[in-house]
């Protein structure tokens, strides 16, 4: 600040006109006023300045201000010097005052405006060329980044395109989150060319603004792309015309707009005015009073600077049209192509790779790049984050990449160094899975001709000479213009020789990347690389491979990539389809056990465009000996199940013919020679086939050779048989053609002779025959073939000693003669099987089958006469016949007299052929009787006399020819009498039988008789004449005719079926009955005849009357139209007579009214017509109606609209018809309808229903006002009633009921959101829970029928949050502190919040956790690396309703880091905090060191610089105590020294290339490079000593003591010995590191099992503790534990606390309606809970005024409830209230001691209260509200209690009684108010739970902590046997034996190093200090 000019110097001389003048801004008060005025300054210093701003302003001079640039950089002496013509100053009160108002400052800039506005569009290419605008947006990007490059949180840029005309006009807008910039950075900004790399001087220089070259970053991610000054002008001036820049820079409080604009320029231009000249507006963020209608968009975006502590906007308007579409219409394409450019700052240097599984980085980049595109008002936005985009070409590279090769490219001194990554697409299946672009379909390297597209798939197509491969990036980012061609060692071209094997197409599969920094040189536009592959094509340039980050020194490269290649190939490369998998086998023929198994077997493979199948011919090629022959499987090493690709496998080929090789050999599948025809392989395999034999010839030498096919007698001879084998070329063989060396196998040959049985064959005879030098094969004859049939003569070739048919799968040959046995001739016969029952006169045949002489049946040649005999009989035949083998004897009879049918007799009969050797054979026959042939009928008379009435019995019987009686099928006799039904009998089991006909029952007229006929006859047998016997027919004296007749009507005589009309209703009396017999003679009544009389109509007859002839009387049905039958019979209906009586009405009696429907709704006109008429006495239509009767008749009813009754007269049924019938009034139910006609009146009643449904009403609901916590249920139903107009229940199931929320804000979870009615018409919603913000809704209830709305009720609603629900963390700690790193955290406070905002005390501190990670995490969840840290215990002075993490160590690791809490609410739910990113910076410095591990230097003093070279580009930095560079603000020197390592001082020590014994560089910002460090040449020094290299650092800060950083270097007088030292040092170091690696490995081994053990018994001591506890609370915990018991425990003991909870008990019934709501406690009579039932009603009648009220944590709360309820409400705030501290003794006691022993047990009223939440609070209300009132057994005890405190001169306060009364403070009882009521009659505290409840609660709680226990003793035992199981795992073993292996080499290096040591010493020694000439001249030898 600055004091007053008063004492300063008076002005100077006034100034010449055109000096230089500055413009003032008085903005000193906070007021939109502002003062400018214009100052020379030519001459003045600045004092004279301020008194000049004293006078001119009128400031006072006690006044303090300062004087400030736009910059806000304050004015001093120095800088007042420095000012520039028509700079722009502030007058303010400080130098951080914010502007009141804005402020213009005047800028210029330099050359030709066309430089900016039409620079862009050949930069970049304004042809048609689709990407041209993705690269202008990301020159802007460019900017963003290095602006926001030294962010420390999240870095944002973002692009948004407004494209919405009701926004204003079209603009490209782009704002990060960057550094911002100043008036001057903005004036640069506009200078063309202006790069970064222009260093400011002078006292206005801010030292944050000068370049500062960034530190070497893998992937060269160091986001310095804004480089040259040009290219964000070209850009914006590509887009549009206008562009305006908007900018806050960090730690300024003012932000800053410039705008360039073509049209400006060309105004300037055109009136000769500066061109290169604008003015900056300054104004305070969020001041957007300057901007324009038409750009109206920029108050949304200047509105958003509020709050925001630095950021940069780009706004470009004026837009070219075409821009402006292909923004629109290729959003996808731009934005990809954005991606591409900027992949590795999107997605880190590993990229975007999106497989599983995938490796990802310990720091993920934290830039945000969003594109938001707004078109139309009603068209949602495109918003788009680069990092979401998943087909940019990098992303596809890297997805379908198999495997990466790393590299490094050294270009030689100063040329820089390149990172490369090739990537291995391989072939897969069918298909190469090199990616495409995306807006491509071709393959972007593929630039052939069509004729080649059909090729794209296939591998091995090479269709382009040189390869671009690899793209470029430059400082992290994408230059698209330069793509480099493969490099020699990875061409394969260059790698002819050692790339044997691999295919070329594998070359075609790579992709590449090139990562540099800016020592390659790029155009302006970033477009092209000038300079990159020219230098890294150079001879000097090296390759060196990378693995896990580090170079390797193994090999050269070019080996390495040819061996990564062919790995890739093997392992990735699918060209091969094995097809039709069978099995999983195991070969035995693999001599390596271990590749036996699995093999998976396939029956076909497509390659190169062939199939191959099992059994197809195939031909091998480079096999020793070339094989021909059959596939019979494919076999691919591998488990696998079904359909696979692969680069190779096996195959199994059977040699062809296999006859001759018999063997299967497996070569690989590249042996198959696909250039091998089908013809080729059968013309080699038939030419071996004719070797082997082919056919067998047979000779009988005996003659008479059998033909095939012949057909011999039985008994003929076979043989004898001579058989010679031959092949195709005709030569006799008797053994196989040899393979190889040694003779065939031996042939012979195998005769087989087969008789084929009509079910199987039989072998007659089988014979081996061997060769015979002689006779060769030769078979015996073979005699008596006497077996009919089918015979078989197989001749085999076999293979001796085994039989074998078939050699080698081919059958031998073979020869097959077949022939028939036929029978001989006849010789005997045999009689066939016959009937063994004959019939007499039945004829039969006798059948003969005819045999030859060995039993085989033969034909007769010659014709015989049979010859037939049988004692006792007489026999016959008609002829015989002779067929094939059969002769038959045909029509035998047989005749005599036999038994009869139930008994038979044998006879001998003897048949006899002369003229065969054995003519007569015998046989047993038995004879019944035969077929009928005659019918007897007895009696024999032939007229037989019968009585009218009566039956006729005949007896019949049935004979044979001879006169026997037969039984046989069908003998069925039937008799037949004209007018009866026939009568049958069955004779066929006994050949008689009886037959007995029906009654014969004739008509008799005048009592003559009448003749019959009866006719017997066989309907079976016609031939069987009929017999045939007369029957005369008398007539009876049975009753045969009857009459009825009435005595009161002579006239009336009831005949047979006659219908009679009768009145309804009446009775026929006097009715009589006669009978008479067929002689018409009337037969006298008799009892016996009377008993015998029915009638149908009564059951009551009296058989006196009935015997004199009296019928019961007959009453007539009451029914017209009911016609009756009746009938009168005599002995079971055998005599009756019928009539039918038809009743008429009577005369009319009533009024009938009949309605269609009985119910009506109400409203509604009553459907169908009523009708109207008169009946008589039994409701019989009268029919007595006529049509003038519808203007009489009335109709009366209560709540009838008359109004549309209409009366008609219906003529068809004689009734009046009445319609119009609607009630709309009155109740529901019965309604009486009165009808009058005349003098009848008629009375109906119908039910009135309700009417059509109209509206819902809420008949049951929760009580009112409701109010339901967030998230819970209403217990109580919703239940609603549909209605109709009148409010009546409508019971229609039609109407659905639909439930919803107004505002819709609000999530209901029901059972059933919309239902039907029930059948009464109600609809039951039961809510389960609500959930939404805080506030009022509404619950709508409406219907629906026939798509009409029904409306229905609403009910109001306040959904409070829930205190009990955890809905986030809050965590605090002190923000403005720095992480150190090493360091203690601060204090985190983590609080629990509830869903109302409050704290949550309830959660278990185990339940708390904290999370930390190095990096920032892109998930909502800690990643699985974070470390977990335990809240501790709260000090006294902490808050105890929150979690608290103290002295927990921040990180080693300098950089970002990230924070987060979790809380375990249960088993599943955790609820994260927000993560908290902290940047971790280094500690305090303490010591020098490199930045990089340096190996320990060995120098020789030769002349060869290398070899005298100590140290070499080698970064020292100022560090922490952990290694962190922490010394970026200090500056000074690093001085160079060289001491002994044993402490010498009197040793030769090396001196320094410049001679000196010290050197001194610069130390700079906390680092000092050192580009080479070397020992002069010739240098002193002791030969093979040891020397350390001492870095002494010097800063400039005070008090500041760094430890120097030591390097230890050997140094030699010979360099051959140099050499030598110089490579044991190397392995020494190598060798440290990797015993240093093992050593921490195996040491983190130990620790963690010691941790693990140690785990594990705490988890056991605190799982028995938990059991202890149990077992102390009688929990019975069974052994061994089981889950699922501890689970039912559980279950039981939570059912048990819920049935207490059920019981009923004691609550306070006023609904609190408010609880629940901020700073709401509740009502008091819900705060509190009394155990005793006499305390709490004398507490409760005491403050009944209170117990209403509510009370709240603050004034504003209360005031709310207060207006809210319109003052109806009582409150109380706690704020307001005021009680005093701690808890006082009773009165009585003092000092604690008491004055009295009291009565009564008194004791403080609110002591007995128990608070459920919020003690503490709840405290001070009832201190407030009860004070001191006290509480005793009796009244008599409360006034001694009184009267002993009042004489010890202490106030006594009121005191109640667990009676009911109470003592006022003044001493007052007595009386109704000093007297509580009854208890029903009061509203009470509610009782608590029983202690048993919170007993089951707090088992339940140990219950689940014991089985938290167990799991988690249980897992730490696993995880420490696992752990146990790795430490003796082969893997840790073999590491610990590398460690004893590196040891003993280490030894031996140092043993080596000691002793080169020893000898350098004693050659020193003799040597002496200064080296010789023939030294110098071997080390110079050596050197060249």
């Amino acid at each position: 600040m600055l004091t007053s000019a008063s004492q300063c110097r008076s002005a100077a001389a006034s100034l010449q006109q055109g000096e230089k003048k500055i413009r003032v801004y008085d903005l000193r008060l906070e007021t939109e006023a502002k003062t400018c005025k214009l100052f020379k300054i030519a001459g003045r210093d600045f004092n004279d300045f301020l008194q000049a701003l004293h006078k001119v302003f009128g400031i006072p001079s006690s006044e303090t201000f300062v004087v400030a640039t736009t910059d806000r950089i304050v004015l001093d002496f120095d800088r007042f010097k420095e000012l520039q013509d028509d700079t722009t100053l502030y007058l303010l009160q400080h130098e951080h005052q914010v502007l009141p108002t804005a402020t213009v400052e005047n800028i210029s800039f330099m050359p030709h405006y066309d430089t900016l506005i039409k620079g862009g569009t050949y930069e970049y290419y304004a042809s048609e060329n689709k990407e041209s605008l993705a690269y202008p947006l990301a020159e802007l990007i460019d900017n963003s980044l290095s602006a926001t490059a030294k962010n420390t949180g999240t870095r944002i840029i973002e692009i948004r395109m407004q494209f919405d005309e009701s926004l204003g006009k079209p603009a490209v807008i782009v704002l990060d989150n960057g550094r911002g910039m100043t008036t001057k950075q903005l004036n640069k900004w506009a200078v063309y060319r202006h790069s970064k790399f222009t260093k400011e001087t002078g006292s206005f220089a801010r030292r944050e603004e000068d370049y500062v070259r960034p530190d070497p970053v893998p992937r060269s991610l160091n986001s310095d792309i804004s480089y040259f000054g040009v290219g964000g002008k070209q850009a914006v001036f590509h887009f549009g015309n206008v562009v305006r820049m908007i900018s806050k820079p960090v730690g300024l409080p003012d932000v800053h707009e410039l705008v360039l604009s073509e049209e400006e320029f060309e105004r300037k231009e055109k009136n000769k005015e500066d061109i290169y000249s604008t003015t900056i507006l300054n104004r305070k963020p969020g001041d957007f009073s300057h901007v324009s209608e038409d750009e109206r968009f920029l108050r949304t975006i200047i509105d958003e600077e509020r709050g925001k502590e630095s950021f940069t906007a780009v706004v470009i308007t004026g837009l070219k049209e075409k821009h402006i579409s292909f923004l629109k219409e290729n959003f996808d394409a731009w934005t990809r192509h954005l991606a591409h450019i900027y992949h590795y700052y999107i997605h880190g240097i590993n990229g975007n790779d999106l497989r599983q599984g995938s490796k990802k980085t310990a720091q993920q980049p934290t830039i945000d790049i969003q594109i938001t595109l707004r078109e139309k008002p009603n068209k949602c936005p495109r918003v788009l984050n680069l990092r979401e985009v998943d087909d940019d070409m990098q992303t596809l590279y890297i997805n379908s990449a198999a495997d990466t090769f790393e590299f490094k490219a050294s270009a030689g001194p100063g040329g820089g160094t390149v990172e490369g990554v090739l990537r291995y697409h391989p072939f897969l299946y069918d298909k190469e899975t090199y990616p495409k672009y995306p807006e491509d379909p071709k393959d972007p390297k593929d630039t052939s001709s069509s004729e080649n597209d059909n090729l794209e798939n296939e591998p091995g197509v090479v269709t382009q000479e040189e390869r671009k491969i690899f793209e470029c990036f430059w400082n992290g980012r994408l230059i698209p213009g330069t793509k480099v061609a493969e490099f020699d060692w990875c061409s394969r071209k260059h790698n002819s020789r050692t790339a044997s094997g691999i295919p070329p197409e594998c070359y075609r599969r790579l992709s590449g990347v090139l990562f540099t920094d800016d020592n390659f040189q790029v155009t302006t536009n970033k477009m092209t690389f000038m300079d990159l592959e020219l230098k890294l094509k150079n001879n000097q340039t090296i390759f060196s491979l990378v693995q896990n980050g580090q170079k390797s020194f193994r090999g050269n490269i070019q080996k390495e990539f040819t061996q990564w290649l062919r790995t890739c190939n093997e392992n990735f490369d699918k060209q091969i389809k094995f097809v039709g998998f069978k099995e999983i086998k195991t070969r035995t023929d693999v001599p390596t056990k271990k590749m036996q198994h699995p093999w998976a077997v396939f029956s076909a493979i497509e390659w190169g465009g062939k199939t191959y199948k099992t059994g197809q011919l195939v031909k091998t090629h480079n096999t020793n000996p070339i094989l021909y022959g059959k596939v019979v499987q494919f076999l691919l090493y591998g488990n696998f199940d079904g359909d696979v690709y692969a680069t190779g496998g096996q195959v199994e080929v059977s040699r062809e013919p296999k006859a001759l090789w018999d063997m299967n050999k497996i070569v690989p599948i590249s042996k198959i020679d696909k250039t091998a025809t089908d013809e080729a392989i059968k013309k080699n395999i038939d030419s071996d086939s004719e070797k082997l034999p082919d056919k067998l010839n047979v000779e009988w030498p005996n003659g008479n050779p059998l033909q095939n096919n012949a057909i011999l007698s039985a008994g003929t001879t076979l043989g004898p048989l001579k058989i010679e084998i031959l092949n195709k070329r005709g030569e006799k063989l008797s053994r196989m053609p040899p393979v190889g060396q040694g003779k065939g196998t031996k042939l012979c040959v195998k005769l087989t002779l087969l008789h084929h049985g009509l079910k199987s064959d039989k072998e007659l005879a089988a014979y081996v025959a061997p060769h015979l030098a002689n006779t060769g094969f030769w078979f015996k004859k073979m005699d008596h073939l006497t077996e009919l049939g089918k015979y078989t003569l197989n001749l085999t070739t076999v293979v001796h000693e085994t039989n074998a048919v078939s050699f080698g799968g081919r059958a031998l040959p073979r020869f097959t003669l077949k022939f028939t046995i036929k029978e001989g001739e006849a010789a005997s016969f045999d009689i066939s099987a016959m009937s063994p029952t004959l019939r007499v006169g039945v004829p039969f045949d006798i059948p003969l089958q005819i045999k030859d002489g060995y039993g085989h049946s033969t034909t007769l040649t010659s014709k015989l006469k049979p010859e037939l005999k049988c004692c006792g009989l007489d026999l016959s035949y008609e002829t015989f016949s002779s067929s094939g083998t059969t002769f038959t004897i045909k029509s035998v009879k047989a005749r005599g007299k036999v038994l009869n049918y139930q008994q038979s007799k044998s006879y001998d009969l003897e048949v006899t052929l002369p003229g065969l050797k054995q003519h007569t054979k015998t046989i047993k026959i038995s004879l019944l009787p035969g077929i009928p042939h005659s019918l007897h009928v007895k009696p024999e008379e032939t007229s037989i006399d019968v009585e009218n009435g009566d039956q006729v019995t005949f007896h019949v019987e049935i004979h044979d020819e001879a006169g026997n009686i037969a039984a046989n099928p069908k003998q069925i006799v039937r008799c037949e009498v004209k007018g009866f039904p026939p009568v049958v009998t069955d004779c066929s089991s006994t050949g008689a039988g009886q037959l007995v006909t029906k009654p014969i029952n004739l008509k008799i007229i005048k009592g003559e008789q009448q003749d019959l006929k009866a006719q017997f006859v066989m309907p079976s047998y016609k031939n069987i004449p009929l017999v045939i016997k007369g029957l005369r027919v008398l007539p009876s004296t049975r009753v045969s005719v009857m009459e009825l007749y009435s005595q009161d009507n002579e006239n009336l005589v009831l005949r047979n079926s006659e219908k009679i009309e009768w009145i309804a209703g009446g009775l026929l009396e006097n009715l009589f009955y006669k009978l008479y017999d067929e002689a018409d003679r009337e037969v006298p009544l008799t009892a016996e005849i009377a008993s015998m009389i029915k009638v149908n109509w009564t059951g009551d007859v009296f058989v006196e009357d009935l015997v004199q002839g009296k019928l019961p009387d007959l009453q007539v049905p009451k029914r017209v139209g009911e016609q009756r039958f009746y009938q009168v019979s005599y002995q079971d209906q055998s005599v009756s007579v019928s009539f039918t009586i038809v009743p008429r009405p009577d005369e009319p009696e009533r009024l009938n009214v009949a309605l269609p429907q009985t119910t009506v709704k109400l409203g509604e006109i009553l459907s169908g017509n009523i009708s109207l008429e008169l009946v008589d006495q039994f409701d019989n239509l009268t029919k007595t109606l006529t049509p003038t009767c519808v203007n009489h008749i009335k109709v009366e009813a209560e709540g009838l609209d008359k109004s549309a009754i209409t009366f008609k007269w219906q003529e068809s049924s004689c009734a009046a018809m009445v319609t119009g019938i609607r009630f709309e009034s009155g109740s529901l139910g019965p309604r009486e309808l009165r009808f009058s006609y005349s003098d009848f009146v008629e009375r109906v009643s119908i039910k009135v229903t309700a009417g059509l449904p109209a509206q819902l009403k809420l008949i049951s609901a929760p009580e009112q006002p409701l109010q339901v916590l967030n998230d819970h249920g209403i217990s109580k139903p919703f239940v609603v009633q549909l209605c109709d107009d009148w409010g009546n229940p409508s019971p229609d199931q039609r109407v659905v009921v639909d439930l919803k929320t107004s505002p819709p804000g609000l999530t209901v979870k029901t059972n059933v959101i919309s239902q039907p009615v029930n059948a009464e018409g109600k609809a039951s919603f039961v809510v389960n829970g609500l959930s939404g913000p805080k506030g009022c809704y509404q619950l709508q209830f409406k219907g629906s029928f026939n798509k009409k709305p029904i409306p229905g009720p609403s009910v109001s609603l306040t959904v409070l949050p829930d205190p009990k629900k955890p809905v986030s963390l809050s965590v605090e700690y002190d923000t403005s502190v720095k992480f150190f790193a090493g360091s203690k955290f601060p204090v985190f406070s983590v609080t629990v919040v509830s869903d109302e905002g409050s704290p949550i005390t309830t959660f278990n501190p185990a339940a708390v956790a904290m999370f930390i990670w190095d990096g920032v995490s892109s998930g909502k969840k800690p990643p699985e690396r974070a470390i977990e840290l335990k809240c501790n215990k709260p000090m006294k002075n902490e808050k105890n309703d929150c979690f608290h993490f103290r002295d927990k160590e921040i990180p080693n690791k300098v950089g970002k880091h990230t924070i987060q809490f979790s809380l375990r609410i249960d088993k599943n739910d955790v609820l994260y905090s927000n993560q908290i990113r902290i940047n971790v910076v280094a500690n305090q410095p303490v010591k020098l060191g490199p930045v990089s591990q340096t190996p320990t230097p060995v120098v020789s003093y030769s002349k060869d610089i290398a070899s005298r070279t100590l140290v070499e580009n080698m970064t020292l930095k100022i560090m922490d105590l952990y290694g962190n560079p922490a010394g970026e603000d200090l500056g000074g020197k690093v001085i160079i020294t060289i001491k002994s390592s044993d402490g010498e001082r009197n040793k030769s020590f090396p001196l320094f290339e410049t001679g000196a014994s010290s050197l001194a560089i610069n130390l700079v910002e906390g680092k000092a490079h050192i580009p080479r460090l070397a020992i002069r040449e010739n240098s002193p020094g002791d030969n093979s000593s040891t020397y350390i290299l001492v870095f002494k650092p010097e800063v400039y800060a005070h008090l500041i003591t760094l430890a120097a950083f030591e390097l230890p270097f050997l140094f030699y007088n010979d360099a051959q010995n140099q050499q030598k030292m110089s490579e044991l040092t190397r392995k020494k170091d190598e060798l440290s590191s990797a015993i240093e690696k093992y050593n921490e490995t195996l040491r983190t081994y130990k620790e963690l099992l010691g941790l693990l053990t140690t785990s594990c018994l705490n988890a056991s001591k605190k799982e028995a503790d938990l059991k202890n506890e149990l077992c102390r609370r009688k929990v019975t915990i069974p052994h061994p534990i089981s889950a699922q018991h501890i689970d039912a425990l559980i279950k039981k003991k939570s059912t048990e606390a819920e049935e207490i909870q059920k019981v009923s008990r004691r609550v306070f019934p006023v609904r609190d309606n408010f609880r629940g709501q901020a700073e709401v406690l509740g009502m008091v009579g819900h705060l509190a809970v009394v155990q005793d039932d006499a305390a709490a009603w004398v507490i409760s009648w005491h403050i009944r005024g209170d117990m209403d009220c509510v009370i709240t944590k603050t004034t504003e709360a209360a005031q709310r409830i207060y207006r809210d309820t319109q003052g109806r409400q009582q409150v109380m705030a706690l704020d307001s209230v005021l009680v005093s501290p701690g808890n006082r003794p009773l009165p009585h006691i003092r000092n604690g001691y008491p004055l009295f022993e009291p009565h009564g047990n008194p004791v403080y009223a609110r002591e007995l209260l128990i608070y459920p939440c919020d003690p503490e609070s709840c405290d001070i209300v009832f201190k407030n509200i009860l004070g001191d009132t006290i509480l005793i057994d009796d009244l008599d005890s409360a006034n001694n209690y009184r009267r002993a405190v009042v004489q010890n001169r202490i106030q006594c306060p009121t005191i109640l009684t667990r009676q009911g009364d109470r003592v006022s403070g003044r001493g007052k009882f007595g009386g109704a108010q000093n007297r509580a009521p009854p208890m029903a009659t009061l509203h009470m505290f509610g009782a608590p739970l029983p202690q048993q409840y919170h007993s089951l609660m707090e088992q339940i709680e140990l219950l689940r902590q014991y089985c938290s226990a167990v799991s988690k003793r249980e897992e730490i035992e696993r995880e420490r046997d696992d752990h146990v199981k790795k430490i003796a795992s082969p893997d840790v073993q073999q590491k610990e034996k590398d460690l004893e292996d590196k040891k003993r080499q280490l030894r031996e290096i140092e043993k080596e190093l000691a002793s080169a040591s020893a000898k350098g010493m004693k050659r020193g020694a003799v040597d002496g200090g200064q080296p010789s000439s023939s030294i110098s001249k071997r080390a110079r030898q050596s050197s060249t």
